[in-house]
């Protein structure tokens, strides 16, 4: 996933580029079977098509307040079983060493770092040369890589006529990158994983930033909004943002025309009715215009779009247009 500028307005969480987290990746490794690799990336150095005020804080370092941590469900309840936790030295002499924990259980759900050390002196590499580190049976690396997200930003923000412009192209982030044995992160063929940073405040911890999906704070949680956001935590978030008197079901249901929407179910069922529904909507989206006698109808961009096939209480759910004009559509699962 990839999350660039996901404070109000387009900034950096706290005004602070250390804080943003902006890429989120769990693959399989190519060259060790039986392991996976999980990268997440932050402070990057492509700026937001805004001017910034000049309070802004740019390093190039790791915050040596900050916690970075990389959080695994195993089990499908949108909480913490396995946690990655990584802590940062201050800055001396333009060097920076990293501290790794490794917890499960009770302790992966603590918010500060917990758990097992696996090393306490992971050299930050400031330049092209990478400097990975043996911990037991996981190799580790922190430093600066190459920007992975590409985009046309101008073409995005001005009716999606591209200039062909990458406006990411020649910037950098910090990577914090593991490649890890499969059986540390859970006995379960399936894993999530979503990411987060937080800072100590007057000894409170604060969660800054987090992610696992692409781009939801910056481009479909309105203004105002999405610092609560990026606080919150995702076990939270069906009953914070798909209930009825949620504020995101108040404004699709106002984009939708004022139809009613059914009210969302609860926990992970609910995803996997919104994949169906997303499912179908994509299959839709090719058939011409003409909606069942009954159903609701919603617009997008001047076309009439029916909800999915067989959408109703107890199924798929209904599509609704989205809050940003990034996305066509997105649908809530039905009661």
């Amino acid at each position: 996933m990839s999350n660039h500028f996901s404070a109000d307005n387009l900034r950096f969480p706290g005004d602070d580029t250390r804080l943003d987290l902006t890429d989120v990746f769990a693959f399989r490794s190519t060259g060790y079977p039986g392991k996976t690799v999980l990268i997440i990336d932050s402070n990057p150095t492509v700026r937001p098509p805004i001017e910034l005020p000049s309070t802004v804080i740019t390093s190039r370092d790791f915050h040596p307040g900050a916690v970075y941590r990389i959080n695994v469900d195993n089990n499908g309840d949108a909480q913490a079983d396995v946690a990655f936790t990584f802590t940062f030295s201050e800055p001396e002499n333009g060097a920076q060493t990293g501290t790794a924990y490794y917890a499960t259980g009770a302790q992966a759900r603590e918010p500060g770092p917990a758990g097992q050390v696996l090393t306490s002196s992971i050299p930050v590499s400031f330049d092209a040369m990478a400097q990975p580190v043996q911990a037991g049976r996981i190799r580790l690396f922190a430093g600066a890589r190459s920007e992975p997200f590409f985009a046309d930003v101008e073409g995005a923000l001005h009716g999606f006529q591209w200039t062909g412009h990458d406006d990411f192209a020649g910037n950098n982030v910090l990577s914090i990158a593991l490649e890890v044995p499969d059986d540390l992160l859970g006995a379960g063929p399936q894993i999530g994983i979503w990411a987060a940073i937080s800072l100590r405040r007057d000894g409170t911890l604060t969660q800054m930033d987090r992610g696992g999906n692409p781009t939801i704070n910056p481009f479909i949680n309105p203004d105002g909004e999405k610092d609560l956001y990026n606080s919150r935590q995702p076990a939270d978030d069906v009953a914070n943002y798909l209930v009825l008197g949620s504020w995101w079901r108040e404004v699709a249901t106002k984009q939708a025309g004022g139809v009613p929407l059914p009210l969302a179910a609860s926990g992970p069922g609910a995803a996997v009715r919104l994949g169906e529904c997303a499912a179908r909507v994509a299959g839709a989206a090719a058939r011409p215009t003409g909606c069942q006698a009954g159903g609701p109808v919603v617009q997008r961009r001047g076309s009439r779009v029916c909800p999915p096939p067989g959408a109703g209480a107890g199924q798929a759910g209904w599509c609704v247009l989205p809050v940003s004009p990034f996305l066509p559509w997105v649908c809530v699962p039905g009661s």
